[in-house]
């Protein structure tokens, strides 16, 4: 009854007014990154965060749209409504793979073995019942290039171990034996010691002297007397003319 009374007396008094309940929609705020880059082959997080004033619920919706770089109405890419429906034909069939968390404002997806054709535009919009207005879209460019080639360390640390470096060493080998044997050959015959052994003395092999020499002390035997006391005499000369008369035989 008061309620009843107090209505009537303000519609006397503001006979134009009207009086509507205090509206309950709020505002969503949804943000991914301007650009994003990769290479072909990479798997890519299509970040999308989203602010809303009211908690997540059943009636959440996360749409992702594609626009091919060339141009073009944008498609259709993933949906999630309580749970993830992926692509299920297209050329994104099979790549989409869903990386949100509702309760943390995350509504992400990641495409898997990124390709040249998947540059272009991809929208995410977010939508929570009451918050359905404000900014429940943005937008994010995706440029994939070619991946190019490049050397580890650790390839170029195994291609000096096992092929650089044992070639090396095989060279300064191979140097080594090439010029070692010369020079201690060289060596012997510089520094040779006088009371070395003769080559050919510690098998038994004596020189052509010895040979001439132990010929000669046979022959005594087969020698007359006269000869004999010749021999003698050559014997008992200095060493001077002994070394002479050795040359001359």
């Amino acid at each position: 009854m008061e309620v009843f009374l107090k209505r009537s007396c303000l519609q006397l008094l503001f006979p134009r007014a009207t009086f509507r309940a205090p509206s309950l929609v709020s505002s969503i705020s949804v943000n991914t990154p301007a650009e994003l880059h990769a290479s072909k082959g990479d798997t890519v997080t299509l970040s999308c965060t989203f602010t809303s004033t009211s908690t997540p619920t059943s009636k959440m919706r996360v749409d992702w749209s594609y626009r091919p770089q060339s141009g073009g109405t944008p498609g259709s890419l993933f949906h999630f409504s309580s749970r993830a429906l992926p692509p299920i034909g297209g050329q994104f069939q099979g790549r989409i793979q869903w990386r949100g968390v509702p309760a943390r404002g995350d509504a992400s997806i990641a495409l898997v073995n990124a390709t040249l054709s998947d540059n272009g535009t991809y929208t995410c919009s977010v939508r929570n019942p009451p918050d359905v207005h404000g900014s429940p879209t943005s937008h994010t460019v995706l440029t994939v290039t070619p991946r190019v080639a490049s050397v580890r360390f650790s390839d170029v640390a195994v291609l000096l171990a096992f092929v650089l470096l044992p070639s090396t060493i095989i060279t300064f080998i191979l140097i080594g034996r090439m010029l070692c044997p010369k020079k201690r050959h060289d060596q012997s015959k510089a520094c040779r010691s006088p009371i070395e052994v003769t080559e050919g003395e510690e098998y038994g092999v004596y020189p052509a002297g010895a040979k001439a020499r132990r010929a000669a002390c046979c022959d005594l035997y087969m020698m007359d007397t006269a000869d004999e006391d010749g021999y003698y005499d050559l014997k008992k000369r200095p060493p001077a003319d002994e070394g002479y008369a050795e040359s001359q035989c």
